[in-house]
């Protein structure tokens, strides 16, 4: 067992994932399926996952978790996951941006991630080869986001999205589990000094919840849906 191990959590779309990361390596990643939702099984395959490993919950150094953007429930559940291990261990937290994740898996120097938004948007962003933003995360309607984009030496990243009105577009399709990819971004930025005290971490919504837009439009509360 190395110095530094983390888990890794996604919770952030209709397909979840969970990581052991030692260093630069996945121990293994597990993808989760559950149409109604995961907050009721993530933690019994978070158990599964260190006992096949032997690795009790006071051997986990972090915590890493996709902030988002993506299901704002997925991303609420995936969070208080991450906030109440950390908390009941004294352990920190790492938050990862879900485009930033998808940038990590792409090749070129330039490298334009896009993830589904539903109601007619995406989320893009453009990141370097080493994963600084090239131009901030947006949610923005995808011929819009092209405009914006350079015309050439630019990879497309995507999980699932397709990508169309790109001539000899070079795309990379994304596996549907990233808790992986978030627990290896996770492992540098800790051993950066760049991990969170779990009281500090938030969301990655990168759009407002309608919850949040009817409350600022009309002073009234308005529950919370997808």
């Amino acid at each position: 067992m190395g110095t530094l191990v983390i888990l890794a959590i996604d919770t952030t779309s209709d397909s979840a994932s969970i990581a052991l990361v030692e260093g630069a390596t996945v121990i293994e990643e597990v993808l989760l399926e559950s149409p109604d939702g995961f907050a009721h099984v993530l933690f019994d395959e978070i158990d599964r996952l260190r006992s096949r490993h032997n690795i009790a919950m006071d051997q986990i150094d972090a915590f890493a978790v996709a902030a988002g953007p993506g299901s704002f429930t997925g991303v609420r559940v995936g969070l208080t996951a991450a906030k109440g291990m950390a908390e009941a261990t004294g352990r920190k937290v790492v938050a990862v941006s879900n485009l930033q994740a998808l940038a990590s898996l792409g090749t070129l120097p330039l490298r334009a991630v896009v993830i589904d938004a539903r109601r007619g948007d995406i989320y893009g962003a453009v990141y370097d080869a080493a994963l600084n933003p090239v131009s901030r995360e947006l949610v923005i309607k995808y011929d819009d986001w092209l405009r914006t984009l350079p015309t050439t030496d630019l990879e497309y990243i995507t999980s699932g999205f397709p990508i169309t009105g790109v001539e000899n577009a070079r795309v990379t399709q994304a596996p549907r589990a990233l808790a992986g990819a978030i627990g290896k971004i996770a492992a540098l930025r800790f051993a950066a000094g760049l991990a969170e005290d779990p009281s500090t971490v938030d969301a990655n919504y990168v759009r407002r919840s309608d919850a949040e837009v009817f409350w600022k439009d009309t002073g009234v509360a308005l529950a919370p849906h997808e």
